[in-house]
């Protein structure tokens, strides 16, 4: 068993965010002793994935669902292929903006407001934005 500040300690996250992630049902102690909870070193996996996941973007909400409440997460492969697919678009779109910023750092037009590429990127961040 691991009180939360030894929890703490060897994850990297702080005790704060255990309470709310215990608060809000992604993880569990096991009981406590005094005034701090303590938990098993299962928790240490689960909080490996919930760091993942909102790597990858999803809220914890989402998390929440994705990796359920028992001790061994079933992950829904549906839902990670959906959010594989959204990364992907983001990866394109951002690539598409970088060369275009890139382009525009050395475009050789009087203004960047003529350059037929620096008119695309502003079309590509304005449907972005709506």
């Amino acid at each position: 068993m691991l009180d939360i500040s030894e929890l703490s300690r060897r994850t990297g996250c702080p005790a704060s965010k255990l309470r709310y992630y215990e608060d809000i049902g992604l993880i569990r102690s096991a009981g406590r002793k005094g005034l701090k909870r303590l938990f098993e070193e299962s928790v240490i996996p689960r909080l490996t994935l919930i760091a993942l996941g909102q790597t990858a973007g999803f809220s914890l909400t989402e998390i929440g669902a994705l990796i359920g409440t028992g001790d061994r997460p079933e992950l829904d492969r549906q839902a990670l292929g959906v959010r594989a697919d959204a990364i992907d678009r983001q990866i394109r779109e951002l690539t598409a903006l970088r060369d275009g910023i890139r382009h525009i750092m050395t475009c050789s037009a009087p203004s960047h407001l003529e350059c037929p590429r620096f008119q695309r990127v502003l079309r590509v961040a304005l449907k972005r934005r709506s």
